[in-house]
């Protein structure tokens, strides 16, 4: 994206995988959700099933996990791009096949991009707004055309897309695909499934792009295969019992006390925290601004001081987390202290429309620390909802004007997540505000916050080393009440989207890093969510005949690069 990439025209394969690792074997992972019932993971309509997306679809070209945003050719074997990148040429790999043997052709390529923008999940459609021309200049160069733009992002962006078959979509209804197998281009294959409950894939013996550099001492597995659970904890018990091989653990609390037994006191199973280095996003209690009266900033606010992290911290978690304070965190495109100079350059024209604290205040969510205690945080959101037009009657936190309680659902598809979610309502029914906590399968939940239909939802909100065009579907108002987007709180603020498009826009590292942070402030700032918490290392726990490369990325670990050992493969 800036700078030149770290891999010349003559490497061999990443530095963070072992170009020697054996292939077989069968990788065994689970999946905590009620089933699946689709193999098209690019429409908004059905669940799809797990790895489907990763391990049957190539894209144009491959990112390598070292950088913050390079890509490297996969079925595109080179591109062309101008200085001002306002167009990209990809010229295919003419070895480049799709799972039946039928060559992958630039009017692939083509019929791709218009399939995806006109009937894929709407994200597509955003995403890919800027092109402003498809041409097919032969049978294997196309080109992608970006009309009066200053996205230097696009040729990457669009190096990322799926390529999938128009010798096999124009004959099926792709938005209703189901569980019909599809033709597909990556290295996998659908080898078997039961509906909603697992599905196996299985190497393609005839993948053309197995010693293509981007994929030397990756994807080892023979096959790879994933069962459903519908409890995490039967899922932990499975693992234990060797009915899989490999997880990543999301609980503190397991972490700490769950694993145990004759297999982890042998060795037979390892226990590892990994470090990485990529950001940790924001995982927090995410708003519904679409809803009264979450719309209001000051309740909003009011309510953030209810969540003792601190407690929780204590009790719940085993001290293993450390507090969220940016929708960047663990990264140098965090904000941090007041704003440079830089950045009051970028937010000075917006001062009359955005919070003062942006320019003012270092941004950190309430604490119960030092001298800080719940009780004080109480009066403190007390204030606030009186501000805001609240006071208390009988008891409950009633609008002065309306007389209408105070009150919402925490939506969650997690049971575990109970012993969280379920003291921050206690919290709250001391200042009078009614809580209910409403847990759904995951499926309900999906489709729940696909379509908006809640209060307040736990969400993680990725974030990469290199922002761009995906900003837009976080919090670009063009996609507040679109169904599907990721614009899940329904930021509507002309301030943001400005702020959006000047990191889209950014033309080196440094400035996107500085537009990046001013973005975060007015985040904050705006109190759209309360920040739970993060870590900085994947907790992992896997079968000794599992092997993992000695460099470990800093995007942090992937199956993908990891291997069996012959002898006690599966």
């Amino acid at each position: 994206m800036h700078g030149a990439p770290k891999y010349g025209p003559d490497f061999s394969h990443f530095d963070y995988v072992n170009p020697d690792a054996p292939k077989g074997g069968m990788l065994r992972l689970a999946v905590v959700a009620n089933g699946y019932d689709s193999f098209n993971p690019f429409v908004l309509k059905g669940i799809g099933a797990a790895g489907i997306q990763t391990y049957a679809y190539d894209s144009l070209l491959v990112a390598s996990a070292d950088e913050p945003f390079s890509m490297y050719g996969l079925i595109a074997e080179s591109m062309e791009t101008p200085e001002d990148r306002s167009y990209v040429t990809f010229n295919i790999n003419p070895d480049a096949r799709f799972s039946d043997g039928e060559p992958i052709t630039a009017e692939d390529v083509a019929y791709t991009f218009k399939l995806l923008t006109e009937e894929g999940h709407p994200f597509y459609r955003s995403y890919y707004s800027e092109v402003s021309k498809v041409t097919v200049e032969d049978k294997l160069k196309v080109r992608f055309d970006f009309g009066d733009t200053k996205n230097h992002e696009l040729p990457l962006i669009l190096g990322q897309m799926p390529v999938l078959p128009k010798h096999y979509w124009e004959n099926h209804d792709f938005e209703g695909s189901g569980l019909s197998v599809p033709v597909s281009s990556g290295p996998y294959t659908i080898d078997n499934f039961e509906a909603g409950r697992s599905v196996t894939y299985k190497r393609n013996p005839d993948y053309w792009a197995k010693d293509l550099p981007v994929n030397v001492g990756r994807d080892n597995f023979d096959a790879i295969r994933y069962d459903y659970y519908s409890d995490d904890t039967v899922a932990l018990e499975a693992f234990k019992a060797g009915n899989y091989d490999f997880r990543v653990e999301s609980s503190a609390k397991n972490w700490a006390t769950a694993y145990t037994g004759d297999a982890l006191k042998s060795g037979k199973i390892k226990k590892e925290n990994i470090e990485h280095e990529r950001p940790a996003g924001m995982q927090a209690f995410v708003f519904n601004t679409r809803k009264a009266p979450l719309n209001n900033a000051k309740v909003r606010q009011a309510l953030a001081y209810g969540f003792d992290f601190d407690w929780a911290n204590r009790n719940l978690f085993y001290n293993q987390y450390t507090r969220t304070q940016s929708y960047f965190e663990n990264s140098e495109l965090a904000s941090s202290g007041l704003p440079s100079k830089a950045e009051l350059e970028l937010l000075e024209p917006y001062r009359d429309q955005i919070p003062p604290e942006v320019f003012t205040k270092e941004y950190h969510p309430p604490s119960t620390t030092g001298d800080h205690t719940l009780r004080d945080n109480l009066r403190t959101a007390m204030k606030l909802l009186k501000e805001a037009g609240y006071e208390i009657r009988d008891g409950k936190m009633v609008n002065a004007k309306t007389g209408k309680p105070l009150g919402f659902e925490i939506l969650i598809w997690q049971k575990t997540f109970e012993r969280v979610v379920l003291p921050f309502k206690q919290n709250l029914a001391k200042l009078g505000i009614d809580v209910d906590v409403r847990l759904v399968d995951t499926n309900q939940y999906i489709q729940r916050v696909r379509n908006f239909e809640f209060d307040v939802v736990v969400q993680s909100l990725a974030q990469s080393n290199s922002p761009g065009n995906e900003q837009r579907d976080y919090w670009d108002s063009s996609n507040a009440d679109r169904a599907g987007s990721r614009n899940t709180i329904g930021v509507n603020d002309p301030v943001v989207d400005a702020l959006v498009s000047k990191i889209i826009q950014a033309p080196d590292r440094e400035s996107l890093i500085t537009r990046t942070r001013a973005l975060d402030r007015v985040l904050l700032w705006g109190h759209y969510v309360i920040p739970q918490w993060y870590l900085g290392v994947d907790r992992v726990a896997y079968w000794h005949q599992l092997q993992r490369p000695e460099t470990t990325p800093s995007g942090g670990i992937d199956p993908r690069d990891w291997w069996m050992t012959p002898d006690t493969g599966k």
